[in-house]
């Protein structure tokens, strides 16, 4: 797995998703999320492999312990790189996907690595008091939840910029943190809350970066993302 920036394929559907990947000559990490994936299926991870980019495949699960187990060993079948859960779901749980990702990975290939969203990059400190009851501070529930997952001997977590130096103190330099929000200076935020910059995250301990709407939103994809990957590569 390699360590370019991840870019969200946050498109409606196939068409898109092609469309977008004809302004690049070389393989791309991308993230496969909830919106394209339910739209087309387990096919669109497919073709998207077959081209030779890395795959993120975001899809959050959050379940009981068995239909997590059982999920995760089908999405093994799909040679992604990178999976997540919700550290929510409890250390049981995320041992289960951990479990079943391992059962469902054929013989002679690489496991995908899997990682536990803590809380949403999207969520405040005040939004999770209010409607989560949880009355540590924002830091500290993040920080709670990369512990489990490090317990439950998951490979990171999903956290923003603003944690991400703290959990690897905590958990290690090798334990990932994969960083959503990231922008340009000067961009829309939209519905993000806790942001940063490519450079931004370099410097306060992201192992991955997950950019969207810069380089996808942007009038020339090619140049916004080799601006994102000369900040982040510190060029």
């Amino acid at each position: 797995m390699n360590n370019k920036p991840i870019i969200a394929l946050d498109f409606p559907g196939e068409h898109e998703v092609f469309h977008f990947l004809q302004h690049f000559q070389e393989p791309l990490f991308v993230k496969i999320g909830m919106e394209l994936y339910l739209q087309e299926g387990p096919d669109i991870v497919r073709k998207v492999k077959e081209q030779g980019h890395d795959i993120f495949l975001d899809l959050k699960l959050h379940d009981i312990p068995n239909t997590v187990k059982s999920a995760m060993k089908g999405l093994a079948h799909l040679g992604v790189d990178l999976v997540n859960v919700h550290a929510a779901g409890g250390i049981q749980m995320m041992e289960a996907a951990l479990e079943g990702l391992e059962a469902g990975t054929p013989v002679g290939k690489k496991r995908a690595k899997l990682i536990a969203v803590t809380q949403l990059t999207s969520t405040t400190e005040e939004q999770m008091k209010s409607e989560q009851q949880i009355h540590l501070s924002l830091l500290e529930s993040v920080l709670h939840y990369a512990k489990i997952a490090k317990q439950a001997q998951l490979d990171g977590v999903v956290c923003s910029v603003h944690e991400a130096k703290m959990i690897a103190n905590e958990c290690g330099e090798e334990f990932l943190r994969v960083t959503p929000g990231i922008r340009l200076a000067g961009g829309d935020v939209h519905d993000q809350k806790r942001i940063a910059t490519p450079d931004g995250a370099r410097a306060d301990g992201s192992s991955l970066i997950v950019v969207g709407r810069a380089i996808t939103g942007s009038r020339d994809p090619l140049a916004a993302y080799k601006e994102v990957c000369s900040l982040w590569e510190g060029n």
